[in-house]
């Protein structure tokens, strides 16, 4: 579980945001809406935490993690305490990719 401070409590974040995504219908307005929230900087790096996530999860070292994605070594540390902190989030997400349940 998260340290006191460590993660957005709910009355932080913005609501009506995370409602807009459940909004999307499929993934072309996806990559739309956070193509036009998001810089394609910020877009990218997102997808790689994700990519470095998802290898991580299925057991890969981080050397091989550095070389296939291009991540730092500080961002797939950063992922793999992300993962061990989790809130469910990225646990839910594989499960159901891993069953086709998008």
């Amino acid at each position: 579980m998260a340290a006191p401070g460590k993660r957005m409590m709910k009355k932080e974040k913005n609501e009506e945001f995370y409602k807009a995504i459940l909004l999307l219908r499929d993934e072309e307005e996806c990559y739309s809406f956070f193509r036009d929230v998001c810089t394609v900087t910020e877009l990218r790096a997102i997808e790689q935490r994700f990519e470095v996530a998802r290898l991580l999860n299925a057991g890969m070292v981080y050397s091989e993690i550095l070389e296939r994605t291009g991540a730092s070594s500080a961002t797939i540390s950063r992922v793999a305490r992300s993962l061990s902190d989790s809130t469910g989030g990225y646990d839910r997400v594989f499960e159901r990719l891993d069953h086709g349940k998008l």
